[in-house]
């Protein structure tokens, strides 16, 4: 099996120079299924807790987070894969952590301009993607080795498999703490999506500590337990 039929964390060496030269194929759909799932930064490697755990409370901060994240995680780990070559061993953790700094800085500069209402609930989080291990791990992991469009792809199933717990978890606590879903999307996409409210449970009386912190711990306990089942039936 080559290097490139490997989408997780695989390493050879501390030199890029020294690693195998990647294949002219590479295995796309196994770095689908790695992201998405088997890999799944969330649920499985237990990386960007915080930030999940913490803004998870809703859909729509949810999907704002998980689209910051998106950008950051592709963005990064196309440019530290266009760069590898270039990145001497004792600059290469300093480099990527500019590069994510530097995506992460274009992204909070993004929903100050268009979703500021909306970055004014989770800008701590957003600010502090650059210390995400999910996408650190990715750029040392992969990126540093591999070609550039094996890379973002990695980097958009990587982000895809992050985005569908979070957004699932928000969704989760949402329908259960107030009845609703998708309420307040108008702070991220606009006034076109105002009426994209729904009520599921008309005159819900609500269920407080599914908004709260511990609610983002039991639902995500709850999400891992049924992957741990689903796959232990397989």
């Amino acid at each position: 099996m080559t290097q490139t039929d490997l989408p997780a964390d695989v390493t050879t060496g501390d030199d890029p120079s020294l690693d195998a030269t990647p294949q002219e194929t590479t295995d796309f759909s196994g770095i689908a299924r790695e992201g998405l799932w088997t890999n799944n930064p969330a649920l499985v490697q237990m990386l960007g807790l915080c930030p999940l755990l913490a803004v998870s409370s809703s859909v729509v901060n949810a999907t704002g987070l998980a689209l910051a994240t998106l950008i950051v995680l592709v963005g990064s780990n196309t440019s530290v894969s266009l760069l590898r070559g270039f990145l001497p061993p004792a600059a290469r953790l300093p480099a990527f952590v500019l590069i994510i700094a530097s995506y992460t800085t274009c992204v909070t500069l993004l929903m100050q301009a268009f979703a500021f209402e909306l970055y004014l609930t989770v800008a701590l989080f957003v600010q502090i993607i650059v210390t995400n291990c999910t996408i650190l791990g990715r750029a040392e992991s992969f990126a540093s080795r591999q070609p550039v469009l094996a890379s973002a792809w990695d980097g958009l199933m990587m982000a895809l498999g992050f985005a569908a717990v979070l957004i699932g978890l928000g969704a989760f606590r949402e329908l259960l703490g107030t009845g609703m879903l998708l309420a307040d999307m108008d702070q991220l996409f606009g006034p076109a999506a105002a009426d994209w409210t729904l009520t599921l449970i008309p005159e819900y009386r609500g269920f407080l500590l599914a908004v709260l912190p511990p609610g983002a711990f039991i639902g995500l306990g709850l999400l891992i337990a049924a992957k741990q089942y689903w796959e232990g039936r397989r």
